[in-house]
């Protein structure tokens, strides 16, 4: 994640500066983003093999204007754009390969943040052609900030409840956190367990009896919560299919082939394709 955020921000440097990372980094595309950014007038060169870092950014600025990028892999291309485009010397409209937009709630989650530190950003269009426009020649303004507890980690003591009884609570998560693994929330309650909010606090009780399997589940919206809830299916009373979940397959590892991998171990028969995976206890 730092490495596509820095790639953009350093687009606004005054000289040149290379990107690297660890091996596993440079098995990782960045070529989705680098193609949108040389779109907005930045020069940037990728080094590394298949796509892949490092990159060399040379920095002088962001001139700004339309570009297309591709938001099918990750959001993060997106989110690391748009948090630069501010400072670009023309507005920024970045319109959607194929109108496809993957972890959309993750990029609102961005525009809410950067609103919170005055910039003037907004979807534009209608539904399978929304843009988004960010005005040019801005600057983000200081201010005292609160940061939510992190709703990826907080998944996995949520899911601690749901396999072994009693109740975990985390405070600190408002009732409008725009966190799309909260979302884990509201599978684990279909499942069985009772969750309650009580002021800026939400509870996880295990369920009464057992977890009912919900079959088929579409996590796009939210597949870093994917790693929790699919050992959560391993306790359930029957089959669970999560769809529509392909770019774990470019994350650190593999999360897909390593959830089959690390699944099976404990028994539990489990497939994958290409953007899903099926666990039956």
């Amino acid at each position: 994640t730092t490495v596509r955020f820095l790639t953009a921000a350093l687009t606004l440097a005054d000289a040149p500066i290379v990107v690297d990372g660890n091996p596993r980094m440079r098995e990782r595309p960045i070529s989705d983003l680098v193609t949108s950014l040389r779109a907005l007038g930045a020069e940037l060169t990728i080094e590394g093999q298949n796509e892949c870092p490092p990159v060399r950014v040379h920095g002088g600025g962001l001139p700004g204007g339309p570009a297309l990028i591709d938001g099918s892999r990750s959001s993060q291309y997106v989110s690391a754009v748009l948090q630069a485009a501010p400072y670009a010397n023309q507005d920024v409209e970045l319109s959607f390969k194929d109108g496809i937009i993957v972890s959309r709630p993750y990029i609102d989650l961005t525009l809410e943040v950067m609103r919170d530190f005055g910039a003037e950003v907004e979807w534009r269009g209608t539904k399978g052609d929304e843009r988004l426009w960010v005005k040019a020649g801005q600057h983000y303004q200081p201010r005292d900030y609160t940061i939510e507890p992190d709703a990826s980690s907080a998944a996995y003591p949520f899911c601690a409840a749901a396999i072994a009884g009693g109740s975990v609570s985390v405070a600190g998560v408002s009732p409008t956190s725009n966190q799309a693994d909260f979302k884990i929330l509201d599978l684990l309650a279909r499942m069985g367990c009772r969750v309650d909010r009580e002021g800026d606090t939400v509870t996880v009780h295990g369920p009464e009896t057992h977890l009912r399997t919900l079959g088929e589940i579409d996590m796009n919206d939210f597949p870093d919560a994917v790693l929790a809830y699919a050992v959560v299916a391993l306790f359930a009373d029957g089959p669970t299919t999560i769809t529509n979940v392909a770019n774990l397959r470019i994350k650190e590892t593999d999360r897909l082939a390593a959830l089959q991998t690390e699944l099976s171990k404990l028994g539990a028969r489990a497939t994958t394709g290409p953007d899903w995976l099926r666990i039956e206890p």
